[in-house]
This record gives C-alpha cells, structure tokens and sequence, in this order.
C-alpha cells in the first residue's frame, strides 16, 4: 500500500468519513458515480469496485464482464455542502477491465496518454477554462422551469443581477475544495453567469471542471434553482461557452509570453495543428445538437465559427492572448463535452501541429474574411467529418469511437423524427447538462 493511499486512509477516519464516492464520466460527458461505505475504501484501492458497464452509454456491449473503478488517491476531495458529521469524500477514479487492463475507453486515461506525447516532444501543456452557465427558477413542485433566475445583462450588478451571491457560493466552495477561481460576474443572457478558473496540469483542469460543474449544480439546487450547461438553452438569447485557454510550456517557459517578443514557431504549429483538425473535433468538443444551435448565429460573438485565429480579435475561433497569463484561447467549445475527450484530442492535434512544423496562416481579418472554412453546420455534418477522420479514429479507442458515431447518429435520428424540435431539444438537455 503506497504513502499516499495510507495519508488517505488516515484522512478519512481522523475526519469521520462515512460515505465514499467513486466517480466517472461517461464517453458523452455526463457525470457518473457509485457511493461506498467508508470501511471499503481500501478494498475499492486494492481491488476495485464493480459496476455493469453495458449500463453505462458508450462503454462496453452485454456480453462483456462488468468494469472496475480504481479511486485515484491524488484525487481525494471532501464535500463541503455534505455534513460534517458523517462527511462525504469524493474520488476520481481509473477504470480497469476485471483481468487489471486498463479500460481504454476510459476519458482520463486518453488525456493521460496525450500528455505523454507531448512530453515525449519535450512540452507540457497547462489548461485553465471560462465556463459560462445559466440560473433558472424552479416551479411549486421543485421542478426546473425555463424561467430565468433574473433579467441582468453583461457585468450588470446587484440587485438587478440575482446570480451574485450564488457565484460567491460556488467561488467559495471551489476555494475550500482547492480550485483556484479567478474571476467571476454576470454574462450577456438573463440568468447567465460565467466563472474563470486558474490553469492547472491537463488532466486535473479536466477533473476541475468536472468539480465544478457537480459544485454549480449544488450549491444552485440548494438556493432554490436549477443550473443548465446547455449549449443554447434559451432559444432567442446567448449560448453559453466552454473558453479553453492552453498554455503550451517548454523547460517551464510559457511559449505564448510576450517576454519572448514574438510567439515561437513551435508555439505557431501547436496552434496551426488545433486549427487543422478543428473540423475533425467538432462532434467532441460540441457533441449536441443544440451545440450547433449556439454556432449557428454568427451574432454571437463569443462562438464563431470560422477556423480562424487572431492575436486581439476575440470573435476568431482561437485567439492567441498576450496580456495577462499568455496563452491560445480556443472560443468554440460548449459545457456538454467531455473534458477529458477534449482536451486529449487537442493536445493530440497540438503536438501533431509541432511535429509536422505547421505553419500558422496569417491572422485573420475580421472585415475581410475571404473563403475561411468553417466548423459542421449541424450534428450529422459533425458525426460525417469525425466518420472520415484517420486523426479521431488514431485517438479515439475503435470501439469507443463507434459507440459515440452510433449514440449520436440515433440522437439525431430521434431529433428528425419528432414533431416537435424545440420540446425534442429541452426535453433530451435541459434536465441532465
């Protein structure tokens, strides 16, 4: 048994731990998890824990064994909103078949693996996000409503803006649970907020925003709300945002300085090799239909979708920052991807971009954008470029990779079918992202 695993034994019984929770997120980004009791924790450690994968969507077919989760000791994370009595930890876990190989369809483990490859070309890449969400009331039977919880607009302040309070709540929980919010305020729709986090290590900004949407979720049904990540909830308001901001460091310099008075080559091809597959990650970075609702209106300056950069123009699809903590911002991405899948695919796509020596094309023009491409103007066009993609098909684990072509596919088939598209959209998003 390892130090760290006994630090975390010791923690939970010094603390009076009594329940465990054992964490995952399916292939469609969607946040899973089975409780233990406390006393099994270090079984769960030496032995795993058991769950029926073919329940799980994405994951394995019925003729195949059940699945174990491995709690990841680093990951240990006790609730705050939980009683301190009894008190509730949370861990990520590894996922293992039952003869110990390693699940390959497992998200954390593909960013694991991205990782390695961009350590094996000598960078590392730091990720930090801007995630924007929306507050709506609830009904007398505690049911969500499409009702915004307010009507402020951008940087608008109390009391017009009814979000401040829940933003400080969740700000605070976050700090208690060691995550590092920078920033916080009302965004453009009614009800919409956005909350900026510092950047970490890759994998543990994909489980940071993991833990934080599980927190926003909370600590918003606790003041009598319902919080929504969908892409476009609201059909004639802004769509809410996934920013992405990637630090790209070699040897601890951040590439992306402006200390370095021109960004480097190698910093130019990371980005070139994300714009070159942009298309290609569509369907993982905005895996719903209503995603491409939220593309689809080029007013919106915050989700173009146009494969184009810019050094200052933040309605390009990347812009690369200078001021402040330098890095690229990628602007397309929505809150219901999977972290994980995404961010491996576009580590994957930057070190293809510094492997190959791409060159960044010249930075666009946002008064003449000539013939730039764009992104897929719907789901089917995003499930057809990621079909034909030899750059999904080398990331992506086969069987995972049919899974998700085939649980989208019959999404939007069940899309096309109904009457109506707008109830199809709210009724298959609103109450589960």
């Amino acid at each position: 048994m390892s130090q760290t695993v006994k630090e975390v034994l010791d923690f939970v019984k010094d603390n009076d731990v009594k329940f465990v929770k054992l964490t995952f997120c399916d292939p469609f980004g969607n946040i899973k998890n089975i409780s233990i009791i406390a006393d099994e924790l270090q079984n769960a450690f030496e032995k795993g824990v058991s769950f029926e994968a073919y329940s799980v969507d994405g994951f394995v077919d019925p003729e195949e064994s059940d699945l174990l989760l491995y709690p990841d000791a680093s990951t240990i994370q006790l609730l705050p909103w939980r009683p301190q009595h009894g008190s509730v930890v949370r861990f990520f876990c590894k996922i293992r078949h039952t003869d110990g190989r390693a699940f390959d369809g497992d998200g954390r483990g593909m960013l694991a693996l991205a990782q390695n490859k961009l350590a094996s070309l000598g960078f590392s890449c730091q990720i930090g996000s801007d995630c924007e969400f929306y507050l709506f009331n609830l009904d007398e039977k505690a049911m969500p409503t499409l009702i915004p919880h307010d009507r402020a607009g951008y940087l608008d302040v109390a009391p017009y803006d009814r979000g401040e309070n829940v933003r400080r709540d969740i700000c605070l929980t976050l700090e208690r649970m060691g995550i590092k919010p920078i920033s916080s305020h009302h965004e453009r729709g009614p009800g919409q907020n956005e909350i900026c986090f510092k950047i970490n290590d890759a994998l543990m900004a994909a489980d940071d925003l993991i833990t934080f949407k599980t927190v926003v979720k909370a600590v918003a049904t606790m003041n009598g709300l319902h919080a929504s990540f969908m892409p476009k909830p609201l059909k004639d308001e802004i769509g809410s945002g996934l920013h992405i901001n990637l630090t790209l460091l070699k040897d601890g310099a951040n590439l992306f300085s402006p200390a370095l008075q021109s960004t480097p080559a190698q910093a130019e091809s990371f980005v070139a090799g994300i714009l070159a597959r942009a298309k290609e990650m569509a369907l993982f970075l905005n895996p719903t239909i209503n995603s491409y609702e939220r593309l689809e209106n080029n007013e919106e300056i915050e989700a173009y979708n146009k494969i184009a950069w810019s050094y200052s123009n933040g309605s390009q699809l990347i812009r690369i920052k200078q001021n402040g903590w330098a890095n690229m911002q990628l602007r397309s991405a929505d809150p219901s991807c999977n972290p994980y899948i995404a961010y491996a695919l576009l580590l994957n796509a930057g070190a293809e971009g510094i492997e190959k020596k791409m060159k960044l094309d010249k930075e666009a023009d946002i008064f003449d954008l000539g013939e730039v491409d764009t992104l897929p103007e719907d789901l089917v066009k995003a499930i057809e470029v990621a079909k034909s993609s030899d750059f999904i098909a080398r990331y992506v684990p086969k069987k995972t990779l049919e899974k998700f072509l085939a649980y989208k596919s019959e999404e939007y088939a069940r899309y096309s079918l109904s009457k109506d598209k707008d109830e199809f959209i709210t009724r298959e998003y609103f109450p589960k992202i």
